[in-house]
Order: structure tokens, then sequence, then C-alpha cells
């Protein structure tokens, strides 16, 4: 179990995290926008009883941890975070594993920081470099305002039930999602779309793996995946019976492609 709770103090806000310790190969499980750690709370127990070491953590402003009264919530600044938690837990590298907006971050910190990751799963996010439609692009611009429009009170159970499939997901990713106010998810999605940066010439600079639920309606990812895959030359992993919230809606799934994705890089630099 992932037992080590830890705080890590920052400028403006204060990070939870909880580190599994030992010395096996360090995961970081960076979870998607209005969601926080226990997304992952299958596959932590999963990986750890495998003797991975698991760091799993909350984004400012989600779950257990803070932002600063006055403060907006910026991916320079959660990317900023994800150094220091490295650097606190006395980690030089690891492995990221991103769902949605976590997919994002940790897309682009190998990008600005490859020497400190050895590889990046990302879960049901679009492709941070990759080329934009023009439908793409309007829709991206229109996401924000649409949802402003919609009332706080209904707002969590309408991306719930447009995230997750299973009943159970819905229902555990409602409440989760009811715990931020609707200005701050606001703030949190604008971050999201600041991450995408297009250059179709930009390849990942450290071993990738790709995994999306088949039922996954969110933004253009079902459509911009197969594309990533397709241009790095990697398997896109597609779970059936799942939707955006993969973790969830198929834990034991999801846990077992992570663990053989993992193991199957443990074994190349094994054997390289």
């Amino acid at each position: 179990m992932v037992t080590r709770d830890r705080r890590l103090q920052r400028p403006s806000a204060q990070i939870a995290v909880a580190d599994s310790g030992g010395d096996g190969v360090a995961v970081l499980l960076t979870h998607g926008a209005g969601m926080d750690h226990t997304m992952f709370d299958e596959q932590a127990v999963a990986l750890t009883a495998e003797g991975y070491r698991v760091i799993v953590w909350d984004l400012r402003g989600h779950g257990a941890s803070t932002l600063a009264d006055g403060v907006r919530f910026a991916a320079a600044d959660a990317l900023a975070d994800l150094e220091a938690l490295l650097d606190q837990c006395g980690v030089r590298e690891a492995v990221l594993v991103g769902h949605s907006l976590g997919g994002n971050l940790v897309q682009a910190f190998a990008r600005e920081h490859p020497q400190r990751v050895s590889g990046l799963i990302v879960l049901d996010a679009t492709w941070n470099a990759g080329p934009l439609s023009m439908l793409e692009r309007f829709a991206l611009r229109l996401a924000a305002p649409m949802l402003a429009l919609i009332p706080s009170t209904r707002l969590p159970r309408l991306m719930a039930r447009a995230s997750a499939v299973t009943p159970e997901a819905i229902a555990r990713t409602e409440a989760v999602f009811a715990r931020m106010p609707k200005t701050r998810f606001l703030d949190v999605w604008r971050a999201t779309v600041s991450i995408l940066d297009p250059d179709p010439g930009h390849r990942s600079p450290v071993p990738l793996a790709l995994l999306r639920g088949a039922e996954d309606r969110t933004g253009n990812i079902a459509a911009a995946m197969p594309r990533w895959a397709e241009a790095e030359g990697v398997t896109e992993h597609v779970i059936p019976g799942a939707g955006h919230i993969v973790t969830w809606d198929a834990p034991e799934r999801t846990s077992q492609l992570l663990l053989a994705i993992l193991e199957g890089w443990v074994r190349g630099r094994a054997n390289g």
C-alpha cells in the first residue's frame, strides 16, 4: 500500500503526497482535471505488490492539496510542483503515468526534463504536439465558455456521465468532481488547453506507452491517440467497455496493462 504521507510546501500551494518507498523502479501517478489520487487506488496497490516504488499526489487545488486564495491554477505551476516532488522524494528519474490533464502534464515534463523520466505512460489524454484541425481548434476555444454556462449544481453529474461508463465509476467520479468549485474547474480546463503545443515533428524523448478506454469521447482523444501511436511507432492499448476514467471503469485490466508495459521496459533495460 502507498502509506507514507507527506506534504510538499510550495510558494502558493501545499501538495499532498504518498510514497510507498523502497528501492524498486519509481512510478509517479498523476491524475486528471477535477480528480485526485484516489483514481489510481487499485493501480497503486497492484504496482506496489509487484515491487515498484509508487508515488501518488494531488495536483494543487485538487483533493487534499491546497491553493492559496486568489491564486489561479496554472499548468506551469503544476509542472514546477512535479519537479519539486521528485526532488523531495529523492527520485532522480521515474516512470511518469498521467491521466487526462495529468497525461498532458507528464508529456510536457518529459519534453523539458527527459533526464528525469525513464518512461511515459499516457492514459486518456490528447497528444500535446499533435496537429489540430480547424474544427478541433474551434472546439477547444468553445469548451470553457460552454462549460461556464452549465449550472454548478449540474456540472459534476454531467461531467461524470461524460467521463465514466459503469454505474460505480460514474458515482465515484461525480463525488470527486463535486468537491471542486466551478471557477477552479474552469481554470483547470483552460490550463489543460494551454499545454497543447502542435509540433508534428516532435517525438517522445523517452519510452512511450498509450492507453485509453474504447468509449472515451472526451475532446479529440479517440481520434488523436491512434495518430499519435502511429507517429511514434508504438501500440495504442484500447480497453473495451471503459470510458475516459479508465482506471475506475476497468481497474483490473488497466492495472494488468500498466504492469505489462513496465515489465517490458524493465526487461528491455536488463537485456540492453
